[in-house]
């Protein structure tokens, strides 16, 4: 998955990006009725610095098995971030539900 960090105004984002260093392991994914799944990062790049995060993450999720099934019978999933400078989630809709089920086969 590609995470992209947008903020038009360039003070703002060079602000933002300064607070959010870590984001990326922070990110996670939760399939009904089982655990959270955090983020695997692209370990192959360098995404920070001491200064800032990048805006652009590629980042992984290694859903087991059962939490595979459970999507492609309609469980309900939720994207999240529980970093102290950006918590939010999300319930994925039914069609980007439905193209993920088909993904994961």
């Amino acid at each position: 998955a590609t995470m992209m960090l947008e903020y038009p105004d360039a003070h703002e984002r060079r602000r933002e990006l300064a607070r959010l260093i870590g984001i990326e392991d922070h990110l996670f994914v939760e399939v009904e009725g089982h655990a959270r799944v955090y983020a695997i990062a692209d370990e192959d790049l360098e995404r920070e610095n001491d200064e800032k995060t990048s805006a652009v993450h590629f980042v992984r999720f290694e859903l087991d098995a059962a939490m595979r099934a459970s999507v492609q019978a309609g469980g309900a999933v939720r994207l999240g971030c529980d970093h102290r400078n950006y918590p939010a989630h999300v319930q994925i809709d039914a069609d980007t539900l439905a193209s993920l089920a088909g993904d994961l086969r």
